[in-house]
């Protein structure tokens, strides 16, 4: 069914756009944290990282405490609702 100047496979194409943008996202995320050799000091307390945690984790930066509070106050972008956006279909 055809919905103004939309092609009919539209919906479809934006759902995968905007799933292959989250699955870009979580990849850059996870190659900037195996990136490199993990840090002997945390970044942000200066406290050292414990060897176990360094082997665990290639290319850590943090410390476990520091890294707690990153995770808890990480939102995940929800980027664009392409669905219900009007300027979406105009595009």
């Amino acid at each position: 069914m055809a919905g103004g100047w939309a092609r009919d496979d539209a919906v479809n194409d934006q759902i995968d756009v905007s799933t292959q943008e989250a699955i870009e996202r979580m990849r850059a995320r996870q190659s900037h944290r195996a990136a490199g050799e993990s840090a002997e000091f945390c970044d942000e307390c200066d406290e050292p990282i414990p060897q176990a945690r360094r082997d665990a984790i290639p290319g850590v930066r943090l410390c476990v405490a520091c890294q707690g509070k990153h995770d808890r106050n990480w939102k995940p972008q929800a980027g664009i609702n392409r669905r219900g956006s009007k300027d979406s279909q105009l595009r």
